[in-house]
């Protein structure tokens, strides 16, 4: 399991012209790692990280910082996750490019899939970029 990624969804957003980068994640287990999609529990993180933005826009409005790039999911080795992924927060929350922190991300990530969703449809996942 130490070496099964962890999935990670991700909102860049801005709430009442503040930014903000809600996250959620879990371990996966290996077989999950190598489907070629992270099916429901991608889908329940998608849930978790949209139901925590709808109760954020209390605070203001809510708006995407990326367009199209800004609802993510990643899977992302463990030590990534608690050691570089919190400095690239923070550099973006303190006013960092959006493309750097996008391409950094990137560089960090096993697979990336942007989250979509239409009219109709259940939610999807897009490989991202």
């Amino acid at each position: 399991m130490a070496d099964a990624p962890y999935l990670v969804a991700l909102a860049l957003v801005e709430i009442s012209g503040k930014r903000a980068l809600p996250l959620t994640g879990r371990s996966q287990a290996a077989a999950a790692a190598e489907a070629a999609e992270p099916g429901e529990a991608g889908r329940s993180l998608a849930l978790e990280l949209l139901l925590r933005l709808w109760q954020r826009s209390d605070e203001g409005p809510l708006q995407r910082a990326a367009g199209d790039g800004s609802l993510l999911l990643v899977e992302i080795p463990m030590e990534v996750m608690s050691e570089q992924l919190p400095l690239l927060k923070a550099s973006w929350l303190s006013g960092g490019e959006t493309q750097v922190l996008l391409d950094s991300l990137q560089g960090l990530v096993s697979r990336a899939w942007r989250i979509t969703f239409a009219k109709y449809e259940p939610v999807s996942f897009i490989a991202w970029p």
